[in-house]
């Protein structure tokens, strides 16, 4: 089914050359979630749209055709934020490669459309890169209906003792460590502090990465991400 959309809030996630003189754009929009778009003609030295399709920019995107691919007719800038820059566009290339991986097409999330422009933002800002990157990856896991368990044993439903050490089994959650285990082991402290989006403890922002590794990992079902293999050495990610 065609339709036409116009001045949609959107960002540029990944952009691959088309032909000799197009791009498709992998976006996401507000509204649509993730979209695939050909910008014809926009590698062009005089396109209107070559230097309007970069990442981490707020749009307002113009397209109109079928769902799987639909033609863009226009792009223009939203506002403008500081460009990132060292470790904050790597992070930024992470949360984008995230939204790939694990966002379909044409599914709408609005909440986190919001929550990915207060993320660049914060980058842009020079805010703490674990923070911005845990608290992104816990929403977006909890969008796709994947949301953590943090709070309780999944064993018995018992509130979590920070005084203690869990298993984190991936497909259930926390669970009492009374022996050595091959599980992801975590403290209880950390588990209410990713709760509560509280990563001042460095104990926790360690532990809370390897937790969001594993999470993310389960559903990405062996697919590797690049940006992570690329930036292994950035304790952030």
């Amino acid at each position: 089914m065609k339709r036409r959309v116009d001045q949609e809030p959107g960002y540029v996630l990944h952009t691959y050359p088309y032909m000799e003189t197009s791009l498709i754009v992998e976006a996401f929009a507000r509204r649509f979630g993730r979209v695939a778009l050909l910008a014809r003609g926009a590698r062009r030295p005089r396109s209107a749209m070559r230097g309007v399709l970069l990442s981490f920019h707020p749009l307002r995107l113009s397209w109109s055709g079928s769902a799987e691919l639909s033609n863009l007719r226009a792009a223009e800038w939203s506002g403008a934020l500081q460009p990132l820059a060292g470790q904050g566009l790597m992070c930024g290339f992470y949360l984008n490669e995230l939204l790939l991986r694990l966002l379909p097409r044409e599914d709408p999330h609005e909440a986190l459309f919001d929550i990915y422009g207060e993320s660049l933002k914060s980058l842009s800002h020079g805010e703490s890169h674990a923070v911005v990157l845990r608290s992104f990856e816990k929403r977006l896991l909890a969008e796709l209906g994947y949301a953590p368990l943090l709070e309780r044993d999944a064993a018995s439903g018992a509130p979590i003792d920070p005084a203690r050490r869990y298993a984190y089994e991936a497909d259930r959650g926390p669970m009492p460590l009374e022996k050595p285990s091959s599980e992801l082991s975590v403290s209880g402290r950390t588990l209410l502090d990713v709760a509560a989006d509280d990563y001042a403890r460095p104990e926790t922002r360690d532990e809370a990465r390897a937790l969001m590794r594993l999470l993310i990992g389960q559903r990405l079902h062996g697919q590797v991400l690049h940006t992570r293999a690329v930036l292994m050495e950035l304790s952030d990610l």
